[in-house]
């Protein structure tokens, strides 16, 4: 089976990285229109194995083309591109796998379902950290349960050194990061699914040292499917993302004061969009290339045989040294590599759209995360 992997950024490089190491797949191509971000890719990786090809996603012609020669595509580009690329996935028959991060976006791929099916073609949005990761912890707590009050997922990438004022790194698109801070949170609440305001619901958690005390807030997209396919199985479910204390009484009045607005407005002689404003000076004030760390807590309370269980799973995954990837280029990209290797070794069959929480095996799945040295500790109290 041949691959392809789409956008040469960091998630990308990633990706490539864990199928050059970990797969059978006979050729893995990266394809970006940047090609010093191809050639950087090339270096940084060092394998011989891959092969790059500059393209521009934007180009569906280009893109149909060069789909039909590979047996699965990861899309590792913007969320606003994944419904187009699963589109022409579904045409070439390709298979086809997306790190998300849109609900929007999500539920357009989805009405793709029944033509991924008649073609035989196997679509999963949001395959990575928070939702995928998680939602495979997720769909393990339902196996496991007989019944399910509560699941609480809480998530977030972050620098090992926080400084002032956000206490926070730039660890994957700008742009996705206010997304997630602007759009509503979906959450199930006792079979109805309610939109929650994002930055909202403010928390403590604690973490393993150093870190201790920890804030978490409400968010957009980590649920992403889970609500609407445990709709009858789990009471409540919320997703909240996890910084350092203080983070979100610093930048939520930003975003109060429409600094996340795409909306262009006039200023005189110049137009400008408030949002790109924002990102211009997030990047140039903000690190991105420190060492960072990923932590995940999910909570989870039910029945099973007949007694009440608390379930409480936990994550610190760290910078990789021996090899420069970041924590969380580890636990987003390597859960996608896995997902793209069981439908390539016939693990995965079902053909379709389909979230993590339905089509990934769990106990092969967490398995493989061991073998990348990301490690899930659960406890049952």
């Amino acid at each position: 089976m041949d691959i392809i992997v789409l956008g040469a950024g960091l998630m990308g490089r990633a990706i490539a990285y864990d199928l050059c190491k970990h797969s059978n797949f006979d050729n893995i191509t990266i394809a970006d229109k940047d090609k010093q971000a191809l050639q950087s890719a090339k270096k940084s990786l060092n394998r011989k194995e891959i092969v790059t090809h500059t393209l521009d996603i934007k180009k569906t012609k280009d893109v149909k083309e060069l789909l039909q020669q590979y047996n699965i595509a990861i899309s590792a580009v913007p969320y606003k591109f994944n419904y187009d690329l699963a589109k022409t996935a579904i045409d070439t028959k390709t298979h086809f796998l997306d790190l998300g991060g849109n609900n929007e976006i999500v539920e357009k791929e989805r009405s793709l379902f029944e033509k991924a099916r008649k073609k035989g073609v196997t679509i999963i949005p949001d395959c990575g950290l928070a939702p995928g990761l998680t939602s495979v912890i997720v769909r393990e707590i339902v196996e496991e349960m007989d019944s399910i009050e509560f699941v609480k997922i809480r998530v977030g990438g972050l620098p090992v050194n926080p400084k002032p004022p956000l206490n926070y790194q730039i660890v994957f698109s700008p742009n996705g990061l206010i997304n997630e801070y602007v759009e509503d949170a979906i959450v199930l609440d006792h079979g109805k699914i309610i939109k929650k305001e994002s930055m909202t619901e403010l928390e403590t958690i604690i973490f393993p040292k150093p870190f201790g005390k920890m804030e978490a807030f409400l968010t957009s997209g980590g649920c992403s499917t889970l609500p609407y396919t445990y709709k009858n199985k789990i009471g409540y479910l919320d997703y909240k993302t996890v910084r350092y204390l203080g983070h979100c009484e610093t930048f939520k009045p930003l975003l109060d004061l429409g600094l996340g607005s795409e909306k262009s407005i006039d200023i005189g002689e110049k137009i400008i969009v408030p949002r790109e404003l924002l990102i211009m000076f997030l990047k140039k004030n903000l690190p991105t290339n420190e060492k960072d760390v990923v932590l995940l807590k999910i909570f989870a309370q039910g029945i099973k045989d007949g007694k009440k269980v608390n379930l409480e799973y936990t994550m610190v995954d760290y910078y990789g040294e021996k090899n420069a990837i970041t924590s969380m280029m580890r636990t987003t990209s390597y859960p996608t590599s896995v997902i793209a290797q069981m439908i390539e070794n016939g693990m995965i069959k079902e053909r379709g759209v389909f979230g993590c929480e339905e089509i990934v095996p769990c106990s092969p799945f967490f398995k493989e995360l061991r073998k990348r040295d990301i490690k899930i500790k659960k406890e049952i109290k």
